[in-house]
Protein backbone atom coordinates (compact mmCIF):
# COMPACT_ATOMS: atom_id res chain seq x y z
CA UNK A 1 0.00 0.00 0.00
CA UNK A 2 1.05 4.09 -0.43
CA UNK A 3 -0.10 6.73 1.23
CA UNK A 4 -0.13 9.85 -0.93
CA UNK A 5 -0.01 13.25 1.49
CA UNK A 6 -0.10 16.71 0.20
CA UNK A 7 1.97 19.34 2.13
CA UNK A 8 3.46 22.67 2.05
CA UNK A 9 7.07 22.47 1.46
CA UNK A 10 9.92 25.05 2.70
CA UNK A 11 9.62 27.24 0.23
CA UNK A 12 5.93 27.94 0.74
CA UNK A 13 4.38 26.02 -1.62
CA UNK A 14 1.68 23.19 -2.27
CA UNK A 15 3.46 19.60 -2.78
CA UNK A 16 2.47 16.24 -3.05
CA UNK A 17 4.74 13.31 -1.10
CA UNK A 18 4.74 9.52 -0.05
CA UNK A 19 5.07 8.62 2.98
CA UNK A 20 7.78 6.32 2.87
CA UNK A 21 7.90 4.99 6.88
CA UNK A 22 5.77 6.21 9.98
CA UNK A 23 7.69 9.74 10.44
CA UNK A 24 9.38 10.11 6.93
CA UNK A 25 8.00 11.06 3.55
CA UNK A 26 9.61 12.19 -0.09
CA UNK A 27 8.66 15.47 -1.83
CA UNK A 28 7.12 13.88 -5.40
CA UNK A 29 8.14 17.12 -7.22
CA UNK A 30 11.33 16.09 -8.59
CA UNK A 31 9.18 12.98 -9.93
CA UNK A 32 6.88 15.35 -11.74
CA UNK A 33 4.10 14.77 -9.49
CA UNK A 34 3.13 17.94 -8.49
CA UNK A 35 -0.63 17.22 -8.01
CA UNK A 36 -2.98 13.98 -6.16
CA UNK A 37 -5.25 13.89 -9.35
CA UNK A 38 -2.92 13.06 -11.49
CA UNK A 39 -2.01 10.01 -9.56
CA UNK A 40 -5.73 9.27 -9.00
CA UNK A 41 -6.62 9.91 -12.26
CA UNK A 42 -4.52 7.56 -13.96
CA UNK A 43 -4.99 4.17 -15.03
CA UNK A 44 -2.86 2.21 -12.49
CA UNK A 45 -2.22 4.40 -9.45
CA UNK A 46 -0.31 1.45 -7.38
CA UNK A 47 1.74 0.97 -10.62
CA UNK A 48 2.28 4.90 -11.09
CA UNK A 49 3.83 4.70 -7.35
CA UNK A 50 5.76 2.00 -7.52
CA UNK A 51 7.58 2.84 -10.20
CA UNK A 52 8.88 6.19 -8.29
CA UNK A 53 12.38 5.78 -7.37
CA UNK A 54 13.01 6.71 -3.58
CA UNK A 55 16.23 5.40 -3.09
CA UNK A 56 18.61 8.16 -2.73
CA UNK A 57 15.85 10.51 -2.43
CA UNK A 58 15.82 13.16 0.39
CA UNK A 59 13.84 12.18 3.45
CA UNK A 60 11.26 14.67 5.27
CA UNK A 61 10.11 14.33 8.63
CA UNK A 62 6.53 14.33 8.48
CA UNK A 63 6.65 16.32 11.61
CA UNK A 64 8.57 19.12 10.23
CA UNK A 65 6.03 19.71 7.12
CA UNK A 66 2.32 21.55 7.62
CA UNK A 67 -0.07 18.61 6.19
CA UNK A 68 -2.82 19.64 4.10
CA UNK A 69 -6.13 17.70 3.60
CA UNK A 70 -5.92 15.37 0.84
CA UNK A 71 -8.25 16.72 -1.40
CA UNK A 72 -7.83 19.19 -4.49
CA UNK A 73 -11.01 19.47 -6.62
CA UNK A 74 -12.64 16.76 -5.30
CA UNK A 75 -16.45 17.14 -4.01
CA UNK A 76 -16.93 15.28 -0.67
CA UNK A 77 -20.21 13.56 -0.11
CA UNK A 78 -21.53 11.24 2.77
CA UNK A 79 -23.67 8.36 3.11
CA UNK A 80 -25.75 7.88 6.41
CA UNK A 81 -27.38 5.51 8.31
CA UNK A 82 -24.95 3.09 7.10
CA UNK A 83 -24.28 1.21 10.67
CA UNK A 84 -26.95 -0.27 13.09
CA UNK A 85 -25.75 1.89 16.22
CA UNK A 86 -26.00 5.18 13.71
CA UNK A 87 -29.97 4.49 12.94
CA UNK A 88 -30.98 3.96 16.58
CA UNK A 89 -28.68 7.17 17.65
CA UNK A 90 -30.62 8.82 14.90
CA UNK A 91 -33.81 7.58 15.77
CA UNK A 92 -33.09 8.22 19.48
CA UNK A 93 -32.58 11.98 18.58
CA UNK A 94 -35.76 12.96 17.00
CA UNK A 95 -39.15 11.01 17.36
CA UNK A 96 -40.49 13.50 14.48
CA UNK A 97 -37.81 11.74 12.45
CA UNK A 98 -37.38 8.13 13.39
CA UNK A 99 -39.36 6.21 11.21
CA UNK A 100 -37.41 7.92 8.09
CA UNK A 101 -33.73 6.75 9.73
CA UNK A 102 -35.84 3.76 10.00
CA UNK A 103 -37.21 2.96 6.79
CA UNK A 104 -33.57 3.98 5.44
CA UNK A 105 -31.57 1.76 7.00
CA UNK A 106 -33.60 -1.17 4.85
CA UNK A 107 -34.38 0.64 1.94
CA UNK A 108 -32.34 -0.12 -1.32
CA UNK A 109 -31.50 3.40 -1.62
CA UNK A 110 -29.23 4.59 0.81
CA UNK A 111 -28.71 7.96 2.28
CA UNK A 112 -26.38 9.94 0.52
CA UNK A 113 -25.58 14.05 1.15
CA UNK A 114 -23.74 16.78 0.30
CA UNK A 115 -20.92 17.45 2.72
CA UNK A 116 -18.53 19.91 1.52
CA UNK A 117 -16.20 21.81 -1.49
CA UNK A 118 -12.80 21.16 -1.33
CA UNK A 119 -11.99 24.86 0.12
CA UNK A 120 -14.07 24.10 3.48
CA UNK A 121 -12.35 21.06 4.60
CA UNK A 122 -9.75 21.52 6.74
CA UNK A 123 -6.39 18.75 7.22
CA UNK A 124 -5.24 16.86 10.34
CA UNK A 125 -3.53 19.52 12.86
CA UNK A 126 -6.03 22.12 11.60
CA UNK A 127 -9.91 23.30 13.63
CA UNK A 128 -13.05 22.04 13.21
CA UNK A 129 -15.83 23.81 13.75
CA UNK A 130 -18.39 23.92 15.88
CA UNK A 131 -21.91 25.71 14.76
CA UNK A 132 -22.24 29.00 17.43
CA UNK A 133 -26.43 28.62 16.86
CA UNK A 134 -26.47 24.62 17.90
CA UNK A 135 -26.12 22.92 21.22
CA UNK A 136 -25.49 19.79 20.87
CA UNK A 137 -22.57 19.13 18.54
CA UNK A 138 -20.58 15.79 17.82
CA UNK A 139 -17.62 14.40 15.73
CA UNK A 140 -17.96 11.53 13.55
CA UNK A 141 -15.31 9.23 12.96
CA UNK A 142 -15.73 7.59 9.46
CA UNK A 143 -13.67 5.60 6.78
CA UNK A 144 -14.04 7.98 3.57
CA UNK A 145 -13.38 6.02 -0.29
CA UNK A 146 -11.65 8.18 -2.86
CA UNK A 147 -13.00 7.98 -6.71
CA UNK A 148 -11.62 9.40 -9.68
CA UNK A 149 -13.99 10.19 -12.18
CA UNK A 150 -14.38 7.21 -13.81
CA UNK A 151 -16.27 6.26 -10.71
CA UNK A 152 -13.08 4.00 -9.56
CA UNK A 153 -12.34 3.48 -5.99
CA UNK A 154 -8.47 4.08 -6.11
CA UNK A 155 -8.05 5.21 -2.11
CA UNK A 156 -9.17 5.53 1.59
CA UNK A 157 -8.94 8.26 3.87
CA UNK A 158 -10.27 9.57 7.21
CA UNK A 159 -13.11 11.78 7.47
CA UNK A 160 -14.83 13.73 10.34
CA UNK A 161 -18.00 14.01 9.44
CA UNK A 162 -18.96 16.95 12.20
CA UNK A 163 -22.63 17.41 13.36
CA UNK A 164 -25.09 19.12 14.73
CA UNK A 165 -27.60 16.54 16.46
CA UNK A 166 -30.40 19.35 18.25
CA UNK A 167 -30.62 20.83 15.06
CA UNK A 168 -30.86 17.79 12.51
CA UNK A 169 -32.95 16.31 15.18
CA UNK A 170 -35.35 19.29 15.18
CA UNK A 171 -36.00 18.26 11.78
CA UNK A 172 -34.79 16.17 9.40
CA UNK A 173 -35.27 18.59 6.40
CA UNK A 174 -32.26 20.72 8.37
CA UNK A 175 -29.47 18.11 7.76
CA UNK A 176 -27.56 20.65 5.33
CA UNK A 177 -27.13 23.13 8.31
CA UNK A 178 -26.75 20.32 10.65
CA UNK A 179 -23.91 18.99 8.17
CA UNK A 180 -22.46 21.80 5.99
CA UNK A 181 -21.21 25.25 7.87
CA UNK A 182 -17.32 26.30 7.74
CA UNK A 183 -14.69 23.84 9.24
CA UNK A 184 -17.40 20.74 9.53
CA UNK A 185 -15.57 18.47 7.15
CA UNK A 186 -11.92 17.66 8.49
CA UNK A 187 -10.13 14.77 6.01
CA UNK A 188 -6.87 13.40 6.62
CA UNK A 189 -3.82 12.66 6.62
CA UNK A 190 -3.33 11.45 3.73
CA UNK A 191 -4.88 8.86 1.06
CA UNK A 192 -3.67 4.97 0.71
CA UNK A 193 -4.22 3.67 -2.41
CA UNK A 194 -3.56 0.49 -2.91
CA UNK A 195 -5.85 -1.82 -0.21
CA UNK A 196 -8.80 -3.96 -1.43
CA UNK A 197 -12.04 -3.41 0.22
CA UNK A 198 -11.92 -7.22 2.10
CA UNK A 199 -8.90 -5.99 3.76
CA UNK A 200 -10.20 -2.38 4.39
CA UNK A 201 -13.07 -3.83 6.28
CA UNK A 202 -11.06 -5.65 8.61
CA UNK A 203 -10.03 -2.08 9.75
CA UNK A 204 -10.57 -0.58 13.20
CA UNK A 205 -12.11 2.81 13.95
CA UNK A 206 -11.12 4.21 17.14
CA UNK A 207 -12.10 7.79 18.50
CA UNK A 208 -10.42 9.69 21.35
CA UNK A 209 -11.85 12.98 22.91
CA UNK A 210 -9.93 14.86 25.14
CA UNK A 211 -10.77 18.10 27.41
CA UNK A 212 -8.44 19.90 29.24
CA UNK A 213 -5.56 17.46 29.32
CA UNK A 214 -8.56 14.54 30.25
CA UNK A 215 -9.87 11.73 28.40
CA UNK A 216 -13.77 12.50 28.33
CA UNK A 217 -14.75 10.07 25.80
CA UNK A 218 -13.72 6.90 23.66
CA UNK A 219 -15.43 4.71 21.35
CA UNK A 220 -14.25 1.72 18.46
CA UNK A 221 -16.29 0.18 15.89
CA UNK A 222 -15.20 -1.52 12.96
CA UNK A 223 -15.16 -1.00 8.66
CA UNK A 224 -16.73 -4.63 8.88
CA UNK A 225 -20.17 -3.14 10.26
CA UNK A 226 -21.15 -0.95 7.91
CA UNK A 227 -23.94 -2.71 6.12
CA UNK A 228 -23.54 -1.31 2.42
CA UNK A 229 -20.79 -2.38 0.24
CA UNK A 230 -18.20 0.38 -0.94
CA UNK A 231 -19.50 -0.44 -4.94
CA UNK A 232 -22.85 -0.27 -3.95
CA UNK A 233 -22.18 3.20 -2.16
CA UNK A 234 -20.00 4.43 -4.99
CA UNK A 235 -23.01 3.30 -7.24
CA UNK A 236 -25.83 5.52 -6.05
CA UNK A 237 -23.45 8.64 -5.59
CA UNK A 238 -22.23 8.16 -9.45
CA UNK A 239 -25.63 7.84 -10.78
CA UNK A 240 -26.96 10.85 -12.36
CA UNK A 241 -23.90 12.73 -11.31
CA UNK A 242 -20.77 13.50 -13.18
CA UNK A 243 -17.52 14.53 -11.19
CA UNK A 244 -14.80 15.53 -13.60
CA UNK A 245 -12.01 15.13 -10.80
CA UNK A 246 -13.44 12.07 -8.66
CA UNK A 247 -15.20 12.47 -5.48
CA UNK A 248 -14.80 11.25 -1.84
CA UNK A 249 -17.45 9.59 -0.24
CA UNK A 250 -17.57 9.30 4.10
CA UNK A 251 -19.24 5.97 4.88
CA UNK A 252 -21.05 7.05 7.77
CA UNK A 253 -20.31 6.36 11.44
CA UNK A 254 -20.87 3.57 13.87
CA UNK A 255 -19.51 5.94 16.97
CA UNK A 256 -22.00 7.93 18.54
CA UNK A 257 -21.49 9.31 21.79
CA UNK A 258 -24.30 9.62 24.43
CA UNK A 259 -27.12 11.78 24.62
CA UNK A 260 -25.33 13.80 27.37
CA UNK A 261 -22.25 14.61 25.40
CA UNK A 262 -21.42 17.64 23.76
CA UNK A 263 -18.68 19.24 22.22
CA UNK A 264 -16.89 22.18 23.44
CA UNK A 265 -14.19 24.65 22.48
CA UNK A 266 -10.48 23.55 22.51
CA UNK A 267 -11.78 19.57 22.84
CA UNK A 268 -9.22 17.42 21.02
CA UNK A 269 -10.32 15.15 18.42
CA UNK A 270 -8.35 11.93 17.87
CA UNK A 271 -9.55 9.84 15.05
CA UNK A 272 -7.21 6.84 14.01
CA UNK A 273 -8.09 3.85 11.40
CA UNK A 274 -5.82 0.76 11.23
CA UNK A 275 -4.08 0.60 7.54
CA UNK A 276 -4.57 4.40 7.16
CA UNK A 277 -3.91 6.83 10.70
CA UNK A 278 -4.44 9.30 12.93
CA UNK A 279 -6.58 12.18 11.84
CA UNK A 280 -6.39 14.98 14.79
CA UNK A 281 -8.27 17.90 15.01
CA UNK A 282 -9.28 21.35 17.96
CA UNK A 283 -12.60 22.26 18.15
CA UNK A 284 -13.54 25.48 17.44
CA UNK A 285 -16.77 27.53 17.83
CA UNK A 286 -17.61 29.01 14.10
Amino acid sequence: MFKLVRFTNPKGKVAVGLVVSETEMIDLTDAGITRMTSILESEDPVARLRNVVTDGVDRIKIESVHLLPPVEDQEVWAAGVTYLRSKKARMEESDFSASAYDKVYDAPRPEIFFKSVPSRVVGTGDKVGIRMDAKWNVPEPELALVFNSRRDLVGYTICNDMSSRDIEGENLLYLPQAKVYDRSCAIGPWIVIGAQEEEARKWEINISISRNGREVFTGSTSVGQIKRSFDELGGYLFRSQTFLCGAILSTGTGIVPGDDFTLAENDRIKITIGGIGTLENTVIVV
